[in-house]
């Protein structure tokens, strides 16, 4: 049995942090049914588009009164709704939260928007680097004097956004049950960027330190760093604490050496960095790993995504494979009793599921017929 086998999800399609706290949800067996757009097209296969994996899809024109019916019934049945329009426009397609509210008094309604559904900025357009730069997510990316760069839709769309709307939704829908009464969740990634900050912040407030970059031992310290191999590999280390620096030294065969004698004195960082590039420009990347990974050097190669999938520890855990020829990553975390969903069943094509899930909601052949004459499916 999956652990949220029994859960009813409607999802707007959309783009990044929604569809991807949908396919969080199906992989652990919620009932995930994604409202796509209807397209005149065939519809074909799409293995690639991961994030619909393990989901249902109904196609509908919600322009048309007869579709935003059809959404309406759905919600009807249904715990959990996730949108991710600008803030407004589900209002005006009818579908709005206390309409559904109304409709289904448990339901808890997802919000999931850059800058949230209230602000100067709520209406503006924007990705996920400007909601990680205006939170202060994006401040220690880079070294200073380099151009602050995360990695792209990690912090923001998924860190941010999916996880957070995600718990939102889960924890919405445990107080409903005990309730009776739903609600809405305003997921926004500037909040939850900004609140991933949090053991960050606690740590400079514990170092009494300001928030400068360049000063602070995690953020541009020679030990948290990454370095170039001599086969144009990377790797990076990270040994904060004292023992596991000396570990490292020592097996890099750097031990004693008078540069790293002063570990904590911003003035040597850039010596110490250009010790450890040249020693680390001395082998490859394999070699590195032979000689330091699975030591207490805190160590690791920078794997490109494939290499990922095939590296001893990752393939160990089983946590990639290809699924109709596409490279993705299974369900996360991992329950000791109840098993994912089969995340591997693939995507569906748009609209596969939708006379299945029009029957399921109550419609009989001559409503089918209706709907399909009037163009709503």
């Amino acid at each position: 049995m999956s652990i949220l086998q029994g859960l009813r999800v409607i999802e707007i399609a959309g783009l990044g942090p929604g569809p991807f706290c949908g396919m969080l949800l199906a992989d652990f067996g919620a009932d995930v049914i994604v409202v796509e757009r209807k397209d005149a097209r065939t519809p074909l296969p799409r293995p690639e588009y991961i994030v619909n994996r393990g989901k249902r899809s109904i196609a509908l024109d919600l322009k048309q009164p007869q579709a935003v019916d059809v959404v309406l019934r759905l919600v009807e049945r249904a715990d959990v709704l996730i949108e991710g329009m600008r803030p407004g426009v589900m209002e005006r397609l009818g579908i709005a939260p206390e309409v559904c509210l109304e409709r289904r008094p448990s339901l808890i309604y997802g919000r999931i928007t850059g800058w949230g559904q209230h602000g100067p900025l709520s209406h503006s357009a924007g990705h996920d680097g400007n909601y990680t730069a205006l939170s202060g997510a994006l401040w220690y990316a880079s070294p200073p004097g380099i151009a602050p760069v995360a990695p792209p839709t990690l912090i923001g769309d998924v860190g941010g956004g999916a996880l957070y709307l995600a718990i939102g939704l889960l924890a919405g829908v445990l107080k409903a049950r005990q309730s009776g009464r739903g609600q809405v969740i305003d997921a926004a990634i500037v909040d939850g960027s900004a609140h991933m900050l949090n053991l960050l912040l606690s740590a400079l407030a514990a170092n009494g330190a300001g928030h400068e970059r360049g000063v602070h031992y995690f953020d541009c310290g020679p030990s948290v760093n990454t370095y170039r191999c001599s086969d144009g590999g990377w790797i990076i280390v990270s040994p904060l604490e004292s023992q596991f620096y000396d570990e490292l030294l020592k097996r890099i065969g750097l031990a004693g050496d008078p540069v790293f004698e002063n570990r904590t004195a911003a003035a040597d960082w850039p010596r110490q960095r250009a010790v450890l590039s040249e020693t680390f420009a001395t082998r490859t990347r394999a070699e590195w790993c032979a000689i330091l990974e699975g030591t207490d050097a805190c160590f690791a190669p920078v794997n490109d995504p494939a290499e990922a999938a095939r590296h001893p520890h990752m393939a160990a855990r089983k946590v990639f494979a290809e699924v109709d020829g596409v490279l993705q990553a299974a369900p996360a975390p991992r329950f000791s009793e109840d098993a994912p969903t089969d995340w591997r069943r693939g995507v569906p094509r748009i609209g596969e599921d939708t006379e299945t899930i029009l029957r399921e909601t109550g419609y009989d052949e001559s409503g089918v017929r209706e709907l399909r004459s009037s163009g709503a499916i």
